[in-house]
């Protein structure tokens, strides 16, 4: 028996430190509900999870580039509509006066509301905006074509051509049309149908990008949903799991606490032989 060297404390001692160690890393995770508190945790699962967390705010914040995507297609098909609404009736009453029941007064009367409306599809031309952008006069973007980031990487874009809705060709077509007479009139709703029809092509390629962002939303939500999953997996804590070992540890800690006052005890065992 020695005393110099109280092995058996020693051991004890290490054991002690390891099972606090234990504990403490547990109720570290327990409080935190993460798996990986720091690098030394998990070196690879921290670099893989935080990669993943990029990609994930990527996606969330493409998903809502989409929306706004979507949200500034809504305001120039919106625009479009109240155009269409606007030649119609500028069609009507180029029908009206087109009829020689009507004498000079009443094809001025039909003119002067024609002419009213034709100033006003230029107004919408001139002022319709989303963020300061003018939509429906082909300076949005670059040269009135926009590029929506739907993606969390680089290039991973959609191309949306406003040209296809730019009104400066339709607004002069019917501010020169003239319905005070009857040939006027004739060759009004020609220029009307014309330009109604090409109204029509430009909301339904609005349409069509709408639904495209819509498909790449879903898309995009159900990928940071899968990514964030994973993430999880490697980052959070299985409370379950870690309740066991922080439980394992402490039982650990105490048996070692107790051991220990034990070990401490053997060097005064060896003064009992001196006396």
């Amino acid at each position: 028996m020695i005393i110099n060297h109280n092995i058996a404390a020693i051991n004890t001692h290490r054991q002690f430190g390891v099972a606090n160690n234990a504990q403490s890393s547990s109720m570290e995770k327990l409080s935190s509900g993460l798996r990986i508190n720091r690098a030394g945790d998990d070196a690879a699962g921290l670099s893989i999870s935080e990669k993943m967390r990029g990609q994930i705010r990527g996606l969330e914040q493409s998903s809502r580039n989409a929306q706004d995507g979507i949200s500034l297609i809504q305001t120039a098909e919106g625009a479009l509509n109240e155009v269409h609404s606007i030649t119609q009736r500028m069609r009507e009453l180029a029908v009206q006066s087109a009829n020689d029941t009507n004498i000079a007064e009443d094809r001025a009367a039909l003119k002067d509301e024609f002419d009213a409306l034709a100033t006003e599809v230029g107004r919408i031309n001139t002022d319709t905006e989303f963020n300061k952008q003018k939509l429906l006069d082909g300076t949005a973007g670059n040269a009135g074509v926009l590029s929506m980031h739907v993606g969390a990487n680089k290039d991973q874009v959609i191309q949306v051509d406003l040209t296809s809705v730019k009104l400066d060709d339709i607004q002069a077509a019917i501010a020169d049309a003239d319905i005070s007479n009857q040939t006027g009139a004739e060759a009004a709703i020609a220029t009307l149908d014309e330009n109604i029809a090409k109204i029509s092509t430009g909301r339904s390629k609005l349409g069509a990008y709408q639904n495209r962002l819509e498909h790449s939303i879903a898309n995009l939500d159900n990928a940071a949903e899968n990514l964030t999953a994973a993430e999880s997996r490697i980052r959070d804590v299985d409370m379950a799991k870690e309740m066991m070992e922080q439980t394992r540890s402490s039982i650990l800690s105490q048996a070692a606490q107790a051991m220990l006052a034990q070990a401490n005890q053997t060097p005064q065992n060896v003064l009992q032989l001196l006396r």
